[in-house]
Order: C-alpha cells, then structure tokens, then sequence
C-alpha cells in the first residue's frame, strides 16, 4: 500500500491507495489560519503537523503496516524557518501573503530587474515566491533573520518531521526563486543579494536531490504515531501543484491539468524548461523528472465562497444561476482580485463588478459574473501557457471541479473537452504515486512516472464535458468584455483584449 499526504492551506488529507491506485482509507483535518488585513498570510508549522498525525491515523485504520512508502504534497513557497536547535523561529509566512509585496520589488532591484532576473537564473520573481519573504523577515524581524540556520518548504519541513533528514527537490525548489530552473541548482547570487553575501542563507539550505529518490525512512516514534511500520519510505513529495500534476497523469506532454481551488493554477509537463521573459508563466521544473511551466491566479473558490456567503447562498445553487443565465451576464464583469492578484502581477489589486444595469444586477447574474471572472482569468494563463493554441483535453481538478455546469462553461469556452479524475484529491494521489515510484527503483525496479500514472489514473466518464460549439462565440465576447474592463482599471496589463483564440 501507498499512503499521499496533501498539506493545503485550509487542511491536511491523507489517501491511501493498494498498488492499483485504488483508495482504501481516507483522512483530514483542518488548519488555522493568521489572515491579518495588510495582506499577511501565516500559519504555525506545528499545526500541520498536528494535521498529519489525526489525518493519516484517520487514512490508515488498522491497514498501517502494510504502507511501504508514502509521500507528501505540500502548498508552495512557504517559508519555514528553523533556528541551530531545529526549533520553529516564526510561523510560516504563505504563498499568498502579500504583505511582502515591497520587498519582491526590492529583490528585483537588486538583482538588475527584471530581464536580468530573467536572464540570470531563468525566473522573475513574483509575489508570494520565497524569496520576498526572506527579505521581509532580515527587514521587519532582524533577530529573527539571525537566528536563521534552515530555510525549509512546507513539505520539507514535513519531511523532516517524518525522516529527520533535510532535503529538497526540484519542482518545489523552483518555486522559492532562489534556485535556477534551467540548471537545476541553488542560485546563490540571490540569496547573497538578501544576507549581504555572509553565507547565512546558503549555507541554510537544504541539499537537493531528485524527484525519484528517497528521503529516508520513518523515524520510530514518528511511525508509532501515525500507526505505520517503521521501514516505511518517504519519497522526495513536491508542491501541490507538481503532485497535482503526477495524480491527473501529467507526466508527458499534451495534457493540461487545471486546479480550480483555493487558487486556480494551470499546467503542462514539458520536456525541456519553457522560459517566459515576460514572468507571468512560471518556469518551474516538474517533480517527476521535467518541467511544468505553469500560471496561478490567486482568486478562485475562495472568492466564490465569499461572494456566495455575502449573497446568502450555497456552493449547491452555482448550477441553477448558470442554467438561467447567457455567457457574459448581461454585460455585468467582475474582476475578482480580492486577495491581489499574482497573474497578472497586481499584489495591491482590488476586485471590482463593472457594467451594473437594473437588468443585470441579480443574484443569478452576480453568480455567473463571477465564475466567469474566475475562469476567464486561469484561461488567460492556459493561453500563455500554450501560446494562443487550442487546448484538445483538460483535466479538471480542485473544489470548482466539483460543479458540471462550471466545467461546461469551461469546455464551451475553450473548445476544449473536460476530464474529471475519478479521484479528485490529485494531490494526495499524486504523492503516493510519486512514493511507488521512488520505493521501486530504491529495490531496483525502474518505474516510469508513465507507467504508473497508466495504473493509477482514472476519469469519470459521466462527468466529462463536452464543447458546445454553439456558445464558442458568446464567450469569445464575454472574454473581450473581461480583458477590456481590465485594462481599464489596471493600464499597465501585458495582455491585449484582442489577443483571444478565437473559435474557427
């Protein structure tokens, strides 16, 4: 058995699985959160410990010696930072904390800005990278940044936890914006522009290692605590959105894999490193061996969650407003960035709802503008992504994949057809496959990503969407009327309204 363990924002969840990727046991618990209103996102690492102990108890019943090997997902360029003792020093500061907004901006200055950026280690930073925060922290909390002796991800600061070994790898590695992602290596030029080049923040690192390997095994009281066998193995893990990537099978080119989640991301495994100087398509490498260039939004579920709360209504009542309404709402655009925005780069962005009309300003309509601005932004990044090619098939995954009349409108949008995995927790199946590969080639059996993705991955047949080519052109005008109402408001957006895909 293989056990996948998926460290969100909002909760930890645990799958185990037999050796066909068939799940036997299921477990979650959910975390705290430190939301403060400067744009501050933080969490205590010890909660998601916590998490994985009553998550993985939960998945495991009984069936705890059988597990051979486990891996863990974790979301991306978190900052856990521990002290010579390997305590905690400061809780972990997130992927979408904003708060350090100022100092991405600072780091690409001194690093030349950003085509230098761009040519010197094959990234831009973004807000929400690793990198600003480690600024952040030798500015706000000096005492702090001394202390310093580990600069750890969240899933290697699980890993540590289960192993008591520090190592990283390249997918989740790409993230921080400390390491070059065409060579695969740490960028030390980075970390020496932050520290003054005194070696602190290198020599802090973890030591990389690749995405098939095993970390190490469990430690004994941590085994004994999570009800499995000692000689149980950890795999190398990976973002959430690597691990993503591995449980929808996106482990060769010509799938696209989009996460309709807290944040919608959208991403396809390549080959060789797909470098975007303009930095909105992220160049991360893959965790199963390649790259996965990728393009994340920040306001997804999360905003339709709000929006629906404020509304007075349930996520159950997004089918019937897109059953009575027409792409586009009536004129009515919302621009959901109530959390900043990370593609395009707007951190300090707010949302907006344009083009009100006494006939457009309904709860139905409200609903439809707003799951079109959540959709037509992500499917600005799948055109970045794929450079103004069609997409043939998507795989759907995330919390919005739960709703077919979203799906529809996503397929009726791109052209596209809409898979829907059978297991929908692509995190958690993506780490346990990530596992049985790693645990195979430490006994000498040479397992493909491919062939195990071939075993484990299925889609429900009943939920795949098909386009219908009827609506292409109503929603190639509803996307015009999204990107023209954003250049209004943010001038400074790369991305022309006229630079659509249209239908043929």
């Amino acid at each position: 058995m293989y056990l996948g363990v998926d460290c969100g924002t909002q909760g930890t969840k645990a799958l185990l699985v037999d050796e066909h990727g068939r799940a036997l046991g299921r477990g979650y618990a959910r975390h705290r959160l430190i939301e403060k209103a400067n744009g501050a996102r933080e969490q205590d690492p010890a909660w998601w410990v916590e998490a994985v102990r009553l998550a993985v108890r939960e998945a495991v019943g009984t069936a705890g010696a059988d597990v051979v090997a486990m891996g863990v997902s974790g979301q991306q360029h978190g900052l856990v930072v521990l002290d010579q003792d390997m305590r905690v020093i400061r809780p972990a500061k997130l992927w979408n904390d904003t708060e350090t907004a100022p100092q991405n901006r600072e780091v690409i200055d001194r690093l030349g800005g950003k085509q230098a950026c761009f040519q010197r280690f094959g990234i831009i930073p973004l807000t929400g990278y690793t990198v600003s925060k480690l600024l952040w922290l030798r500015d706000r909390e000096p005492e702090n940044f001394m202390r310093v002796r580990h600069l750890l991800l969240p899933h290697e600061y699980l890993n540590w936890w289960l192993t008591g070994q520090l190592r990283a790898e390249f997918g989740d590695a790409s993230g921080t914006a400390y390491f070059d992602v065409r060579t695969r290596t740490w960028a030390r030029e980075v970390l020496d522009a932050i520290d003054g080049g005194t070696g602190q923040l290198v020599c802090a690192l973890p030591q990389l290692m690749p995405a098939d390997a095993v970390v190490g095994t469990l430690r004994a009281e941590v085994a004994a605590e999570l009800g499995l066998q000692s000689g149980c193995v950890v795999s190398a893990g990976g973002g959430d959105n690597m691990m993503g990537a591995i449980g929808t099978g996106n482990v060769r080119e010509g799938i696209v894999t989009m996460s309709l989640g807290t944040s919608s991301t959208v991403y396809s495994f390549r080959r060789r490193p797909v470098l975007d100087p303009t930095g909105n398509v992220a160049p991360f490498c893959s965790s199963s061996g390649g790259w996965l260039p990728l393009v994340c939004t920040m306001n997804a579920t999360n905003v339709v969650t709000q929006t629906l709360e404020v509304l007075g209504k349930s996520v159950a009542e997004i089918e019937p407003a897109l059953a009575a309404t027409e792409p586009g709402a009536d004129g009515l655009v919302f621009v959901p960035f109530l959390n900043g925005e990370r593609t395009p780069d707007l951190p300090e962005a707010q949302g907006s709802m344009v083009g009100i009309s006494a006939s457009n300003f309904k709860a139905t309509h409200i609903v439809r503008a707003l799951i079109e601005g959540v959709s037509f932004g992500i499917l600005n990044g799948l055109d970045l992504i794929l450079q103004g090619e069609p997409a043939d098939r998507i795989v759907l995954i995330g919390g919005g994949a739960r709703s077919p009349a979203w799906g529809q409108l996503l397929a009726d949008a791109t052209g596209a057809v809409i898979e829907i995995p059978a297991e929908e927790e692509a995190g958690c199946l993506g780490a346990a496959m990530q596992a049985a590969v790693a645990y195979g080639r430490s006994r000498g059996d040479e397992l493909s990503f491919a062939a195990v993705a071939d075993r484990f991955v299925r889609l429900r047949e009943d939920r795949t969407a098909h386009p219908d080519i009827s609506r292409r052109a109503a929603y190639d005008r509803a996307r015009t009327a999204y990107r023209t109402w954003l250049h209004r408001l943010y001038p400074e957006v790369a991305v022309s309204p006229d630079s659509l895909p249209l239908a043929p």
